[in-house]
């Protein structure tokens, strides 16, 4: 096994977090700002890129940095290694409500493409990098783009998406239309499409876009019942200066009652 054998335990429902167990030495990285608490003898470094035994010298490490910089990541991740004597204990906590989903790549044939901002953390040594998809109109009517995130490796990696997450495992040549916004992650054999919804109709007033992501097994997909970008839409548009009912304000009314 070439990445850190890591232990876990999720807490929580709707706002969950994961507690990631390591022996001595044994270190897990994960993104800036993920970090909810940790034993006194881990130790924390940022660095660049994902620390991956695949970036070998300074110009892997700049290359796999750069590849974060594409998906809109920041240059640095932090490690946190167990530096004492003993199981110790570090949590990661999920950035808005929903679940994390625990993926064991070497259970995955060793690689999971996810959008660009669903990983949260994984064991050392698997690698976090971009998948460029092939077909030029999913890239340029994709929703999330035509660069998603590919993990790769033999180890633990956690994922995390907003509302409700369902597994869907798809047979050879079985079809599955998702919203766009809608896809967390998917197996790499899972063959990836954008296609546009017919009917002009359809495409102005049905309230759901005018292309979706059509993903044809075999393979495993993981999606999402209410992504962030979703949820944000629907509060921007509740904001009163936006348009919105101010009688319905609730907290957006006690802001009012402040900035008089």
């Amino acid at each position: 096994m070439n990445n850190h054998e890591i232990d876990f335990t999720l807490y929580g429902d709707d706002m969950q977090f994961v507690e990631v167990e390591l022996d001595p030495q044994e270190t897990v990285i994960a993104e800036a700002g993920s970090l909810m608490m940790m034993d006194s003898d881990i130790s924390m470094e940022t660095i660049f890129g994902d620390g991956s035994s695949q970036q070998g010298g300074l110009v892997g490490k700049l290359l796999g940095a750069g590849k974060r910089v594409v998906t809109g990541e920041s240059l640095f991740m932090t490690t946190f290694t167990n530096q004492g004597v003993g199981k110790k204990h570090v949590s990661f906590a999920s950035p808005y409500p929903g679940k994390i989903v625990p993926m064991d790549l070497s259970e995955l044939r060793g690689k999971i493409i996810c959008q660009k901002d669903a990983f949260l953390a994984a064991a050392k040594g698997v690698s976090v990098g971009i998948e460029f998809q092939r077909k030029i109109g999913t890239g340029f009517f994709g929703g999330e783009g035509f660069i998603m995130q590919k993990l790769e490796g033999d180890g633990m990696a956690f994922v995390h998406a907003g509302g409700t997450i369902h597994k869907r495992v798809l047979q050879p040549g079985e079809k599955l239309k998702v919203d766009t916004g809608c896809l967390v992650a998917m197996t790499g054999d899972v063959d990836y499409n954008i296609e546009f919804v017919g009917g002009v109709k359809t495409a102005l007033f049905g309230g759901e876009g005018i292309f979706f992501a059509t993903l044809t097994g075999p393979g495993t997909v993981w999606v999402q019942s209410l992504p962030f970008s979703r949820l944000a839409s629907k509060v921007f548009a509740a904001l009163p200066e936006k348009g919105g009912n101010k009688g319905e304000s609730g907290i957006g009314g006690l802001f009012d009652l402040f900035n008089k």
